[in-house]
């Protein structure tokens, strides 16, 4: 069985334009992995300097695109990666993220990264089954 990457707009342009060697989602069998975003905004295709709340929103909002886009839902999501600029944004980050997963959600790691190459504070990546 082979990959498939499969297109997800805008995001897979963003990331082209951006010149980032990543396919925005890919699926292996019943199987999807959804790249770790920053926050985009659609509207004006460009990460957004945004508060916290409005990046997690914007970031859970492209995952939720993704899942849906490749044939699955968030009640599918099996793995969860959230990568945030500083730990005492964790709970803004989770009063969000509840939002998105409020029954069973899936398993999840919080890690603290230094910074990202642009000014933003969150990206999270995702497992999920088809």
């Amino acid at each position: 069985m082979a990959k498939e990457v499969i297109r997800v707009e805008p995001l897979s342009t963003y990331l082209e334009r951006v010149k980032a060697p990543a396919s925005v989602v890919t699926r292996h069998g019943d199987t999807i992995y959804v790249s770790g975003l920053p926050p985009f905004d659609p509207t004006t295709g460009e990460v957004a300097k945004v508060s916290i709340e409005r990046q997690t929103e914007l970031v859970l909002e492209q995952l939720k695109l993704c899942v849906e886009t490749a044939g699955s839902s968030l009640e599918k999501v099996l793995k969860c990666n959230v990568y945030c600029t500083a730990a005492d944004k964790f709970a803004a980050v989770n009063a969000i993220y509840a939002r998105y997963f409020p029954h069973q959600p899936p398993a999840r790691i919080f890690v603290c990264v230094p910074q990202w190459f642009a000014p933003f504070d969150i990206e999270i990546d995702c497992i999920a089954a088809v």
